[in-house]
């Protein structure tokens, strides 16, 4: 299991690292995904008649319905439109062949005891220190929504990729960062600004976690909890069925938005991709922005330079790699934060002229096949074509 994983992660990490997708043009389908079904019931309710699968196959299907209605030019896709059971696999299968911007899991949280209530949003990571409350609740939950796993017929933990009792499975997982992960984070906060108006009222936030259905889903990922079922007042909501319609247009609205915003990205440049809160940064069109120059080495010759500079942007990540991580293969790093904080755009090939950068940017590229071209003028950076 060890050596296969850290095979996994050398391959990944080395042509997984780069920036976001360039290739998707605007959002033209989404895939919206029930969790659970079937033989799986997902979380039950204390006296056992509700179950999980049921709301959110409601809440889903309503939501599918109102982007057909609003949006005819949207391919909207189910990944179960019935009570069966869909394995996690075949849920990422699904959304990955059908060539989806979008994906969107549907969820109903569950707790040992009846105090825990709320909704909250996740998109793939590890965020919370190790021994607090929030990381022990969060880690419960993420280990009884990917246990679903093991009721694949075809299951066999000995040669699977992922066991959700392996710690070490957990290790491989948290160590990947999507490389979607900048725009699923800018929809998980609409998302959350969104159903802060519907019928659950308690937010839990918007975090990182380790779903197997968003690690293996190959464009941004959310997974929506909505409201817990053990929770008397979270169930009360939603056993009503107007209720859980106005969950449904929470998550409307919250497409809407994103939808509007990625949109709108597209037209300003044919390549760009999508950002919320920094919508003008790196890597998110080719308007020309400021960021805070953080790092070392090449940033201070750019930081002092009254000169433009150019670059290639590798990856945008959580986390700043620091210099001489086997990662950057042997490449001199250039770091710069996001005016949100959250994220750290990591830029190497520093050159003085376009011409020289897109010559480098020629071999950069076969290790990091999705890198593109930048230019930095002080602490203004801006997409080249």
């Amino acid at each position: 299991m060890m050596r296969r994983i850290l095979t996994s992660i050398i391959l990944l990490l080395v042509f997984s690292l780069a920036g976001l997708s360039e290739d998707k043009l605007s959002l033209t389908t989404v895939v919206i995904d029930p969790g659970h079904g079937g033989k799986d019931p997902g979380a039950v309710s204390k006296d056992g008649n509700s179950y999980e699968k049921t709301f959110v196959l409601d809440i889903a299907s309503t939501l599918a319905e109102k982007i057909r209605e609003g949006y005819p030019d949207v391919k909207v896709i189910m990944t179960r439109s019935t009570d069966h059971f869909v394995t996690l696999n075949d849920r990422a299968e699904i959304a990955n062949k059908a060539g989806a911007n979008l994906f969107i899991s549907v969820h109903i949280n569950s707790a040992g005891g009846t105090t825990a209530n709320g909704y909250s949003v996740h998109v793939l990571g590890q965020s919370h220190k190790e021994g607090t409350d929030l990381y022990k609740m969060n880690l419960a939950m993420v280990q009884r929504e990917n246990a679903v796993i093991t009721l694949d017929d075809d299951y066999n933990p000995a040669t699977a990729d992922f066991n959700p009792n392996d710690p070490e499975s957990y290790i491989f997982m948290t160590m990947m960062q999507s490389a979607y992960l900048e725009q699923s984070i800018s929809f998980a906060e609409i998302i959350g600004d969104k159903l802060a108006s519907g019928p659950i009222k308690n937010s839990r936030g918007v975090s990182q976690d380790p779903f197997y259905v968003l690690w293996k889903t190959s464009m941004p990922a959310v997974l929506v909890e909505l409201g817990f079922i053990s929770n008397e007042q979270d169930l009360a909501t939603l056993k009503q069925e107007k209720q859980r319609e106005s969950l449904a247009e929470c998550l409307y609205q919250a497409f809407k938005e994103y939808k509007t915003e990625y949109d709108k990205s597209m037209e300003i440049s044919p390549r760009a991709s999508l950002g919320r809160n920094d919508k003008e940064e790196v890597g998110r069109n080719d308007k020309t922005v400021k960021t805070d120059v953080i790092s070392r080495g090449g940033a201070a010759e750019v930081e002092k330079s009254q000169g433009v500079k150019y670059g290639v942007q590798i990856a945008s990540l959580s986390k700043e790699l620091p210099e001489g991580d086997p990662r950057l293969l042997g490449y001199k790093l250039l770091v710069k934060k996001s005016a949100n904080g959250k994220l750290y755009r990591h830029v190497i090939g520093i050159s003085e002229t376009k011409e020289e950068a897109r010559s480098k940017m020629a071999s950069i590229s076969k290790k990091y096949p999705d890198c593109f071209l930048v230019k930095i003028e002080g602490d203004s950076v801006s997409r080249v074509n």
